[in-house]
């Protein structure tokens, strides 16, 4: 899977890209020195000392094949099994992240090495379980595309059950509970008393009302890899159109409600850096992920939607004898002294909170993330740049991998964005200027692509510029664009500006700039480069560059 290794590496940033805000002090949480107007002046002055090269004649891939999604997903190794079995009958487990991560977040992994250890047996076979940390939408993805066929399946909540029925992966649910959860909203304390006493009660349509109404800023998380995400949206849009949420009414809702939100976070760690920050005072979260975060203390949860009570499936594929282990381990989930363990991690709150089903199935699901794919961005076309290190440490396989995974992942980019790439070594070449997306310029980025080199220096921070010069003209075409930078680089700056001498201008204009740092661990600059105006800085030497860079451009583009 060479060819995907720096896809993904891509998708983690513009993903998390999607909680990007703005550089000024206010609300946002600025660092700029300039306002707008100077740091575009600035930013002429600067361009007058780099050394840039503009491509006359960019290169048409006449050979371009469209991609499947079954063919830009990473090897299912990249997600970690996190308890081996050994056992003569072995069933893996797909689990969710906040049963199968690290303590407190490892029930399930603690329960399975008991379970292992225990001698159960079956017809004199031994019987053991593995399990594999994913989150719940990947499960279904990676099913879906037929790239993966786990014995078991325990997602956060029945909805990514329903979803796989609704797509042709025939499940049988086998217990509709083994650790007990709710996906809920988080307010800050000291804007929460004001929200009651003019909204009422904690529910998504009056947060909706108070984040519209500018009370609160209120984000949540990727529905396509977020059980709370997706919770929360379909939530929402019940709460736009209760007898259809796919209406409509309810869609145009959303898009409207979009264009004045913060962009949805890739994860719930998102999130809270946002909250740290005091660039958010509403969000969504699990009441166990609360419960574990003492920096959270300061707000107060509310459940709403359906609840996380983690049910267990097996498939048509999974065999009688596994069915019958997986009986036998859902029954050892269930006895005391597991229950003690879930509830001391966190699980088995709010028991007596009753789900608010909005009735939809697991087709009606599928439908909500399109509906909000289609209008994340309020209706606002995106215009990327991609910034790619070529010097000479990017030769062989790095450049390759570069190569190969920005083409495979350009397919999830819509025909509606505007995308233009730069390529940088001692000097600054502009490989294609930006253009709308559609098959001829999907067609020159694929050529261009495959037709970069390496070798020379590592002039960063020149490219970022030339990027952001790019933008600033394009953006008079399309005004009211929303505008994201992409560097991906495996080195630090040798050539050319310093960051220090490009941070009041970056700030100024309040563009995101999302930096993948490429088999090397030297990223205190590109953490500041991606902190100036809170996008996401990615560190990635393996394939799950791949997936990251789908669920980012599945989040933003």
């Amino acid at each position: 899977m060479k060819k995907k290794v720096l896809s993904m590496l891509l998708a983690t940033a513009m993903i998390a890209a999607s909680l990007a805000g703005c550089s000024k002090v206010h609300n946002d949480g600025a660092v700029s020195k300039l306002t707008e107007d100077e740091a575009k002046k600035e930013l002429k002055s600067l361009m007058t000392q780099v050394s840039v090269k503009t491509n006359p004649n960019p290169v048409l891939d006449i050979y371009a094949e469209e991609v499947s999604e079954a063919d830009t997903l990473a090897e299912i190794d990249t997600f970690p099994i996190t308890v081996t079995g050994n056992g003569q009958i072995n069933l893996e487990i797909a689990a969710a992240t906040e049963l199968s991560a690290d303590a407190p977040d490892n029930w399930l992994n603690e329960v399975a090495e008991k379970f292992n250890k225990a001698g159960y047996e079956i017809d004199g076979n031994s019987v053991s379980v593995s399990v594999r940390k994913i989150t719940s939408g990947e499960v279904v993805t990676y099913i879906t595309a037929g790239g993966y066929q786990p014995d078991m399946y325990i997602p956060s909540n029945a909805a990514w059950g329903m979803m796989l029925d609704a797509s042709g992966c025939k499940t049988e649910m086998i217990a509709d509970r083994i650790a007990g959860n709710t996906a809920g909203i988080l307010i800050k304390k000291d804007v929460y008393d004001t929200f009651k006493e003019k909204y009422g009660d904690v529910n998504v349509g009056n947060v909706l009302a108070a984040a519209n109404a500018g009370d609160i800023t209120f984000a949540y998380t990727n529905p396509y890899t977020s059980s709370t995400g997706l919770n929360v949206l379909c939530a929402m849009l019940a709460s736009f159109d209760a007898n259809d949420p796919l209406s409509d009414t309810a869609t145009n809702a959303l898009m409207e409600y979009q264009k004045k939100s913060p962009p949805v976070a890739y994860t719930t760690a998102v999130l809270r850096n946002q909250a740290a920050k005091g660039i958010i005072n509403a969000m969504v979260m699990e009441r166990q992920a609360y419960s574990n975060t003492p920096e959270l203390k300061n707000y107060i949860y509310t459940p709403v939607g359906i609840r996380h009570d983690h049910p267990v499936y097996t498939f048509e594929w999974t065999t009688d004898q596994k069915k019958a282990a997986a009986n036998m381990f859902v029954e050892f989930c269930k006895n005391p002294d597991m229950q003690k363990l879930a509830t001391d991690k966190g699980f088995n709150q709010d028991d007596d909170y009753a789900a608010q089903d909005t009735g939809m199935s697991g087709a009606d699901y599928i439908a909500a993330q399109k509906v909000w794919k289609k209008n994340k961005n309020g209706g606002k076309p995106i215009v990327a740049v991609f910034v790619a290190d070529v010097s000479g440490s990017m030769d062989g396989e790095p450049i390759n991998s570069l190569k190969q995974s920005l083409i495979s992942s350009s397919s999830y980019i819509s025909s509606d964005h505007h995308v233009g790439l730069v390529s940088y070594s001692d000097g600054v070449s502009v490989n294609l200027p930006i253009a709308q997306f559609d098959s001829t310029q999907r067609a020159y980025f694929s050529g261009e692509v495959k037709n970069l080199t390496a070798g020379g220096g590592t002039a960063t921070y020149d490219a970022v510029l030339t990027g952001m010069q790019m933008l600033e003209d394009y953006k008079e075409q399309v005004p009211d664009a929303k505008l994201m930078l992409f560097v991906l680089t495996d080195g630090d700056q040798n050539v050319g500006y310093s960051l220090e001498r490009i941070t009041d201008v970056v700030g100024g204009l309040k563009v995101p700039v999302y930096s993948i740092a490429y088999n090397y661990n030297n990223v205190d600059d590109l953490e500041k480069l991606s902190g100036i105006n809170e996008a996401a800085q990615i560190k990635a030497n393996s394939d799950d560059v791949v997936n990251q860079l789908r669920n980012l451009f599945n989040v933003n583009l």
